[in-house]
């Protein structure tokens, strides 16, 4: 079972976890597209997904069948936790702070070392 989450302000990561654990299974950056959506499903497949609990988003409901797919925010509680985590932990996000990121070149390189550090317990 997977949870998929997306961050509402450009530029967009897209993020997946395991709905037991809690743990990062994928992550990628981009824009509110479809094909940012097949990335991440292109790099989910390995995982053997049997479930997929994600909000309302009609990329998940074009590219996903039904009897799999179970949209709605009961089941999206701890990826919510980790955006907001996220967010917190790293200033960079935050417009009103001196150490916002104007490219969205740093934003990736230090969302991903931060995913990398937090979610998979890699110092890169």
């Amino acid at each position: 079972m997977v949870v998929c989450w997306e961050q509402r302000q450009p530029p967009l990561a897209l993020a997946c976890i395991d709905h037991q654990t809690g743990k990062v299974l994928a992550y990628v950056f981009g824009r509110r597209k479809d094909e940012v959506f097949l990335q991440l499903k292109a790099l989910l497949e390995p995982f053997g997904l049997t479930r997929y609990y994600t909000d309302y988003w009609g990329a998940y409901t074009r590219h996903l069948d039904p009897d799999v797919h179970s949209p709605g925010k009961r089941n999206t509680q701890k990826i919510e936790r980790k955006h907001l985590t996220l967010r917190t932990r790293i200033k960079r996000l935050v417009r009103k702070t001196i150490c916002f990121s104007k490219t969205i070149q740093m934003h990736d390189l230090v969302i991903g070392l931060f995913v990398n550090r937090y979610a998979f317990g890699r110092a890169v």
